[in-house]
């Protein structure tokens, strides 16, 4: 299948700035500066970048299997990750969705700055290959000096502070993290740093995260 045409068919809870209804969207096509998809279970519609719904839904972006909306201000990329914004009253939260090998994907920003993260209960920190550190302009060789225990071993790293962690509406600031050097890990991993201020869900395939503090 032409990747252009891939079918995303993930649904998102797009809720409006008043917080009293949420917009079920799902997107069933995504192709260059176009998205195909469903509003509150009515007809399929297509959109182009710029476009907005008779419900408020406007396409921002089409970035390979990935689509960001905007909902009066608000903003989420639709892919594998983010399913759920927050609710402008109440506890913030979003729901992940996991990928075909059960992986919890989905994507970030680390001060700022955008970034993919997996999701790893097991990891302790926030963790971020070297590269990903440069790329991001984090001097982490002026953090602490650490070894990591790995699946492959120990491994140099370097204890750091990140000014702020975002996923979805979740903001977290002061968060711990470590930049492993080498090939570990091989993604960004988003680990208990910022998980441990979380109330976590998990239903089969669908992972609930809840800001705690």
């Amino acid at each position: 299948m032409d990747q252009r045409h891939r079918i995303a068919s993930l649904a998102l809870g797009l809720l409006a700035s008043s917080g009293a209804a949420a917009l079920d969207v799902k997107v069933v096509g995504l192709f260059p500066s176009k998205a195909v998809v469903q509003v509150d279970g009515g007809k399929l519609q297509t959109l182009s970048v710029g476009q907005k719904s008779a419900e408020g839904v406007a396409l921002v972006t089409v970035d390979g299997d990935r689509a960001t909306f905007d909902v009066e201000g608000q903003r989420v990329t639709l892919g594998l990750g983010h399913a759920r914004m927050k609710p402008s009253s109440g506890p913030e939260s979003v729901l992940l969705t996991a990928n075909e090998r059960g992986h919890f994907l989905t994507d970030g920003q680390v001060n700022g700055i955008p970034i993919r993260f997996a999701v790893d209960t097991g990891a302790t920190f926030v963790s971020l290959p070297a590269s990903e550190a440069r790329r991001l302009g984090l001097d982490y060789r002026r953090g602490q000096r650490a070894i990591m225990e790995t699946a492959n071993g120990n491994a140099p790293a370097y204890r750091i502070k990140l000014d702020t962690v975002r996923v979805g509406g979740i903001t977290v600031h002061n968060v711990d993290a470590v930049v492993m050097e080498g090939d570990n890990p091989s993604v960004a991993l988003l680990g208990m740093s910022f998980l441990n201020r979380m109330d976590i869900k998990r239903e089969g395939e669908i992972m609930t995260l809840t800001k705690r503090y």
